[in-house]
């Protein structure tokens, strides 16, 4: 039975995972008409305990893009330079609605996976009780 507990616990740090990629997603796209704003990226890790790998993942540390940024022509903006440039932001938002689609097809999956986890846990347990 400790294998349907950590398969559980393996599914649940996926939909962790993908729940704070979605949110890093969803800043991306807030903020990609941002002057200067750069794009914020992120892995995933293993999640190792007493020296061996869990299965489990937790997000990486966040990282900002470091693509050049958009040179946006706006001479009437507080920001722009003395030929009326002003940097804009680094975020695609078609990339970032993949992204956010992936995950959130990585997050359901996850989902099914812990479900069907529990509902063998309790086909299990309804066996054991007969």
């Amino acid at each position: 039975m400790d294998g349907l507990h950590q398969s559980k616990g393996i599914s649940a740090s996926g939909m962790q995972a993908q729940a704070n990629r979605l949110r890093l997603l969803s800043e991306n796209i807030a903020n990609a008409d941002t002057p200067g704003y750069r794009r914020k990226m992120t892995t995933f890790e293993q999640v190792v305990e007493s020296g061996r790998e869990t299965g489990q993942i937790k997000m990486g540390s966040v990282k900002l893009d470091q693509s050049e940024l958009e040179q946006v022509f706006n001479p009437s903006h507080p920001l722009a330079d003395s030929d009326g440039y002003l940097d804009g932001s680094n975020v695609s938002l078609v990339v970032e609605i993949a992204d956010a689609r992936e995950a959130q097809r990585s997050y359901e999956a996850n989902l099914r996976m812990f479900d069907q986890a529990r509902k063998m846990r309790s086909s299990l347990f309804e066996l054991l009780r007969r």
